[in-house]
C-alpha cells in the first residue's frame, strides 16, 4: 500500500515485467536504490497470472549463439528489417541485436533456465520471418514463464529493490526546467505519494485492451504512452498494432484470449481454411512462416472468402505435442480440443504495440530523466511489423541499458519539481464502448471513413478526474487509441501491420 508521503530512490521504474525488472535488478547490483510500481497483486511463484505480458510470451527468444555458424546478427537483423516493412531503424537494430546474447547470458546468471540438447547447447525452434531457427524456449513452450521467474525472484531477494504492489502512476513529476524528477502514484485504497529520483523508467507493456480480444493481461491498457505523452514526450508508429494470426477462437469471449505460438507452425503446424485449403499459399514465398501482418491479413482473408468466424491450425503431425507445448495443451484443453487429434480453430488478436514512446538506444525519451523500455518504447527495432520473439530480446538489452543510464545519473543534484499539480479532467471513454469501436473500425483493417469517425467519437468522450485505478486506465486507454486513430489517418497507404483497405498499396 501507499502512503501519503514522498519515497526517494536512485531509479524508479514503473513495470514489473522483463523490461522493468531487468533494469530494476542491474541497476541493485550496482548499488543503486530502486523502486518498482506493480500494479498488480504481489508475485507468487505458483501465480498462475501475474498481470505481465512477459509470462504469457510462449514462442522464446530470439538470440544468435556466437558458436551458431548457421546465424549471424547480420542475418538477424536483415530478418527484422524484412518484417519491419522498411520502417526499422538499422542503426538501432544492429546494436540492439549484437548485445542479445550478452542480455541472455545475464539472465542465465540469475537463474533463468532455457531448454537444452544433449550436447548442452539451447534448443532453437523457428518462428515467422526468420531465416534459421535462432528461437531459444524455456518449458517448451513457458519461455515467458521462466523469464517472469527468474526476474522476480531475483529482484524480490534483492535489498536495494522495494516492489510497492498494488500501486498505479499517475502522473510524471517535473521539474522547474522540464526535466522528469519523479512520479505521482495512486494504491487501490485511495492513497496517493510522490516518488522522487533522478531517473525515472516507463516499462509499462503494450495497450491490448484497446481492442473486444486480445493476447495481452488485462493491465495492458496504454499506461506508460499516456504518462509520457501528458509529459511531453515524443510518441510515434502508434499505428503499428500488431494482430497475432493465430488466437484461441472463443466466441463471445472478451479480453485476455489464449495465444498459439508461432512456434507450432515453425515445427510444421499449418493453416487451413473449414474447407481444408491452406490459408498461406500463393500469398508469401514464406507461406504460414511469413512475417505476422502478412499471415494475418491472410487469416482474414480466409474468412472472409468462406464465411467462417475463424480457421484452423492443424498440429495433429507434432509428435510429443503436450510435451513441447504444455502451455498451448492446458490453453485448448478448456474448451475440449485435443492437438493430438483435433484441429485448433484460431483468429488474429491484438497482440503487440509495435511503435510507443520514442527512444534512442539507451533508452532516453525527449524529456530529460525520463527512460522507457520494453514493448511502450519505440527504438526503431519494429519498423511497421515486429518480428516474432524479438519483444523478450529488446527488454531485456533495453532494460540492462535504461539501468546503466540510471547508474550514470546516480548523485545529480536533485532538481526542485514544479508546484504540484491539482488533479486534471481527462476524456474518457467507456471502456466496453471503446473497444467495440476499436475493434470495429482500427484493427487489423482501417479505412478514412471508419478512422474519421472514431476520431469524432473519442474527442467527444466526457472529460472527468479520474479517482479510482480503473479510471486512470480507461484514461490511459482513451488518450493511446487517441494516437492511434489519428497516426492511422495520417498514414495513408498500407505499412506493414497498419492495413489501410482504401488505400492498400506500400
Amino acid at each position: 500500500m501507499v502512503a501519503d508521503a514522498a519515497l526517494r530512490a536512485d531509479l524508479v521504474v514503473v513495470g514489473a515485467g522483463v523490461a522493468g525488472l531487468t533494469a530494476a535488478v542491474t541497476a541493485a547490483e550496482a548499488g543503486l536504490s530502486v523502486i518498482v510500481l506493480n500494479k498488480g497483486r504481489g508475485w507468487r511463484p505458483d501465480d498462475l497470472d501475474p498481470g505481465t505480458a512477459t509470462y504469457f510470451a510462449q514462442g522464446g527468444i530470439a538470440v544468435v549463439e556466437p558458436y551458431n555458424d548457421e546465424d549471424s546478427v547480420a542475418l538477424h537483423a536483415r530478418d527484422t528489417v524484412v518484417a519491419g516493412a522498411g520502417l526499422t531503424d538499422e542503426v538501432a537494430t544492429a546494436s540492439i541485436l549484437g548485445d542479445g546474447f550478452a542480455a541472455v547470458s545475464a539472465l542465465v546468471d540469475w537463474g533463468a533456465q532455457f531448454d537444452r540438447g544433449p550436447d548442452g547447447r539451447f534448443l532453437r525452434t523457428r518462428e515467422g520471418g526468420h531465416s534459421v531457427r535462432r528461437v531459444i524456449h524455456a518449458g517448451g513452450d513457458a519461455t515467458g514463464a521462466q523469464v517472469q521467474r527468474s526476474l522476480a525472484t531475483r529482484a524480490l531477494s534483492h535489498s536495494q529493490i522495494r516492489v510497492i504492489d498494488e500501486s498505479h502512476a499517475q502522473l510524471v513529476v517535473l521539474s522547474t526546467g522540464g526535466e522528469a524528477v519523479g512520479l505521482r502514484i495512486g494504491s487501490g485504497d485511495g492513497h496517493t505519494a510522490e516518488v522522487f529520483a533522478p531517473t525515472v523508467v516507463l516499462a509499462t507493456g503494450g495497450a491490448g485492451h484497446m481492442y473486444r480480444a486480445t493476447t495481452n493481461p488485462l493491465g495492458s491498457t496504454g499506461d506508460g504512452i499516456a504518462l509520457a505523452h501528458a509529459a511531453g514526450a515524443a510518441v510515434a508508429d502508434m499505428e503499428f498494432i500488431q494482430f497475432h494470426p493465430t488466437m484461441l477462437y472463443r466466441p463471445g469471449v472478451r479480453g485476455r484470449r489464449t495465444l498459439i505460438t508461432e512456434a507450432l507452425r515453425g515445427e510444421g503446424a499449418n493453416l487451413v481454411d473449414i474447407e481444408g485449403n491452406s490459408v498461406t499459399e500463393g500469398v508469401h514465398p514464406l507461406g504460414d512462416l511469413a512475417p505476422r501482418d502478412v499471415v494475418a491479413n491472410a487469416v482474414t482473408a480466409a474468412m472472409a472468402r468462406t464465411g467462417a468466424e475463424h480457421v484452423y491450425l492443424d498440429a495433429r503431425h507434432i509428435s510429443d505435442f503436450a510435451r513441447r507445448f504444455p502451455t498451448v495443451t492446458a490453453g485448448v484443453e478448456v474448451i475440449g480440443i485435443d492437438p493430438a487429434t483435433d484441429l485448433i480453430p484460431v483468429v488474429p488478436g491484438a497482440h503487440y504495440l509495435c511503435g510507443g514512446i520514442v527512444t534512442d538506444t539507451s533508452g532516453a525519451t525527449s524529456v530529460p530523466g525520463l527512460y522507457a523500455a520494453g514493448e511502450v518504447a519505440r527504438t526503431g527495432l519494429h519498423g511497421a511489423n515486429r518480428l516474432a520473439s524479438n519483444s523478450l530480446l529488446e527488454g531485456l538489452v533495453m532494460g540492462r541499458r535504461v539501468a546503466g543510464a540510471a547508474i550514470g545519473r546516480t548523485g545529480r543534484p536533485a532538481a526542485p519539481p514544479d508546484a504540484p499539480k491539482a488533479a486534471a479532467e481527462h476524456p474518457i471513454a467507456p471502456r466496453g464502448e471503446l473497444q467495440n469501436q476499436m475493434s470495429d473500425r482500427a484493427a487489423l483493417s482501417r479505412d478514412h471513413a471508419g478512422l474519421s469517425t472514431l476520431a469524432e467519437q473519442l474527442q467527444s468522450a466526457p472529460r472527468r478526474t479520474p479517482v479510482t485505478a480503473t479510471d486512470h486506465e480507461d484514461a490511459a486507454l482513451t488518450v493511446t487509441a487517441m494516437l492511434v486513430v489519428n497516426a492511422a489517418l495520417a498514414r495513408k497507404r498500407s505499412r506493414g501491420c497498419h492495413h489501410r483497405t482504401d488505400e492498400p498499396g506500400a
